[in-house]
C-alpha cells in the first residue's frame, strides 16, 4: 500500500473519530494576533540554527506536521500541502515546518529522517525545524498537526489557525474548501487586515513529550 494512502485513514472513522483534536485553552497563553509573535531559536534537520528574527521583513508560515497523522496525509498525499509551499516560497515566503513529536511518540524523526521525509513527500518548506522538547509548540500553543501560523514582515502574528475550512481526512473536501493560509498571506501582501485571523485548528494532537 501506498505510504501515502488516504484510504486506509478514511476506511477507519473510529481512528479519525480517535485522533481528531481541536485547539483549545491549555495552561499556556495562546499568542495574540496582532502582536509580535513569539520570538525562537531552533536548529533545522540540518543543523542549522534559525532565529525568528533573522527573517525580518519576510512573511513567515509555521506549520506543525506529523507524518503519521492521517489529516497531515491528507494534505501531503493529495499534494496540497506542497503545492501551497512551493507557491508561496516561490514568492519570497519563509516557510518553517515544525515537527514537536518527542522521541518515541508517533511523527518524531531525527535530522536525517525528516530530510528523507521531505524528498519522499516532495515538499518544499524553506527548513524542517525539529522541536522534540516541544519548546516552541508549547511557546506558541500549537495543539494539532497541522496547525499553522502566518507572521508578518513586522514580525506580529496575523494568523493561527488551521489550514483551510474543512476539518476532515478526506482529500475530496480540498478542492471545495477556503484555504485560510493562502487567504492571510494574501491579505498581509495587500496591506488588509487577516481576516478570520483566528480560526480552530483541526488534526491529530501533537505528540508532545510528557
Amino acid at each position: 500500500m501506498s505510504y501515502f494512502s488516504v484510504a486506509r485513514f478514511t476506511n477507519a472513522a473510529a481512528i479519525v473519530a480517535a485522533t481528531i483534536t481541536f485547539a483549545s485553552t491549555s495552561a499556556v497563553a495562546a499568542p495574540k494576533v496582532g502582536e509580535p509573535a513569539p520570538t525562537f531559536v531552533g536548529v533545522d534537520s540540518k543543523g542549522k540554527t534559525h532565529n525568528l528574527s533573522d527573517f525580518k521583513g519576510k512573511t513567515v508560515v509555521l506549520e506543525w506536521t506529523n507524518d503519521g497523522c492521517p489529516y497531515v496525509v491528507k494534505h501531503y498525499g493529495s499534494g496540497n500541502m506542497q503545492a501551497l509551499q512551493k507557491d508561496l516560497t516561490a514568492k519570497g515566503v519563509v516557510w518553517l515546518t515544525v515537527i514537536s513529536s518527542a522521541p518515541g511518540e508517533q511523527g518524531h524523526v531525527d535530522g536525517a529522517g525528516a530530510d528523507k521525509l521531505t524528498t519522499a513527500r516532495n515538499a518544499g518548506p524553506s527548513a524542517v525545524i525539529l522541536d522534540a522538547d516541544g519548546k516552541i509548540g508549547r511557546l506558541y500553543d500549537a495543539r494539532t498537526t497541522p496547525h499553522m501560523y502566518v507572521i508578518t514582515p513586522d514580525g506580529k502574528l496575523a494568523y493561527n489557525g488551521a489550514i483551510d475550512d474543512k476539518p476532515t481526512a478526506d482529500t475530496a473536501d480540498i478542492k471545495s474548501a477556503k484555504n485560510l493560509v493562502r487567504n492571510a498571506i494574501d491579505l498581509v501582501a495587500a496591506g488588509k487586515p487577516v481576516d478570520p485571523a483566528v480560526t480552530r485548528a483541526y488534526g491529530c494532537s501533537i505528540k508532545y513529550k510528557s
